[in-house]
């Protein structure tokens, strides 16, 4: 049985100088970016790759209308590798055009087209969240379905992950807190997977002690302070990106996913909103678990008593850093429950099967009852 692989190469950087030069990035290469972060760092440069700055297409998280825009802008030129420079957004369509053809977004998310990937990925992440720099998974609103599908397949997998922290110490801090709580759920949705393993644990446990210390300290000293610890939060995302590249994530995303998909709730903050009553409902059914292992780690991260509410008490820590709301405040309405039900049910199997145990229809209905 397999347990563990990480398929790409890690790199960091002091400089996004450094890195360009180690690339020798030029003539054959596409370069996917957002110009407020491209021209900064690489402008002055004068890299001979073709450059395109995704706000060119919209901004916020990819949907297919996007994808689409991006792959009718490169129809027919050759390339020999692709770079991303950027949050996840970028990282997430970058990877979808290292595939061999001329390809929807609809068609490669319902997987109707062959996989063959014929360029080299080179991930170079902006933000310290989705470890999607070391994941096989693309994440993206489909419009005409009214929610988020992700596609995983080996193809995705970047030849090259670089970690750059200067690239992300000037992250605002309102997009810098999902963002990273973001990674923290991947750490522990990863660590209960029915595919985690000693392997993974490691990366998982270490992430949750980088991400959790870090939040700790940022409370006490202010928010600036994320600045100086920037690496441990761009190595924590990371490790948490080859825990859950290898065990997959469950409830918490496949319940985010439609209030994301329709209220167009940032993926980290969707998330975030439905992470702590996921796991006291798994708490509920299965406490003698994998679960008491989790409450047992956060609750010495915290410093605090295993024997108490562990995920109450690190809600109230991250209470202090992005405050919780009712999903009605999002604007979703008190019909959506079921439809948002039967919406994860029929369409977010692929997470589902990797809950901590099983949830009942029933069960996700009232995780949502109880948000809303």
């Amino acid at each position: 049985m397999k347990l563990f692989s990480i398929k790409s190469q890690i790199h960091k950087f002091d400089t996004a100088k450094d890195f360009a030069e180690t690339f020798n990035i030029g003539e054959g290469d596409f370069v996917l970016s957002n110009e407020f972060i491209y021209n900064p760092f690489f402008g002055s440069l004068n890299l001979k790759a073709e450059i395109l700055f995704l706000e060119k297409y919209g901004v916020g998280e990819p949907s297919d209308e996007i994808i689409d825009a991006v792959f009718a802008n490169i129809k027919g030129k050759t390339f020999k590798r692709i770079f991303a420079v950027g949050g996840g957004s970028v990282i997430d369509i970058a990877k979808l055009l290292v595939i061999k053809g001329e390809n929807t977004a609809l068609d490669l998310f319902e997987k109707k087209v062959p996989f063959i990937k014929d360029k080299e990925l080179i991930l170079v992440p902006t933000t310290a969240g989705t470890g999607s720099e070391v994941t096989n998974i693309s994440i993206a609103e489909i419009k005409s379905k009214h929610t988020k599908m992700g596609l995983s397949t080996d193809e995705l997998y970047a030849d090259h992950a670089v970690l750059i922290p200067e690239l992300v110490k000037g992250l605002p801090y309102k997009f810098f807190v999902p963002s990273s709580i973001d990674a923290l759920i991947h750490a522990i949705e990863s660590y209960v997977s029915p595919k985690s393993n000693p392997y993974t644990e490691i990366f998982s446990v270490k992430a949750m002690e980088l991400i959790l210390k870090g939040y700790i300290q940022i409370i006490e000293k202010g928010e600036e302070y994320r600045k100086e610890i920037i690496d441990e939060f761009v190595i924590g995302s990371n490790y948490a990106g080859i825990a859950f590249a290898n065990t997959g994530v469950g409830a918490v995303h496949a319940l985010s996913y439609p209030l994301g998909g329709t209220y167009h709730v940032p993926h980290g903050e969707a998330n975030y909103q439905m992470f702590v009553e996921v796991f006291k409902t798994y708490n509920k059914k299965k406490p003698e678990g994998k679960i008491k292992d989790i409450k047992k780690i956060l609750a010495d991260i915290l410093n605090v008593s295993a024997n108490e509410d562990v995920f109450n008490s690190l809600e109230k820590v991250l209470e202090k850093l992005l405050a919780k709301k009712p999903l009605k405040d999002y604007g979703m309405k008190v019909e959506e429950i079921e439809s948002f039900t039967d919406s994860v049910i029929e369409g977010q199997q692929r997470l589902l099967n990797n809950n901590y145990v099983p949830l009942s229809r029933e069960e996700i209905r009232d995780i949502y009852k109880t948000l809303y």
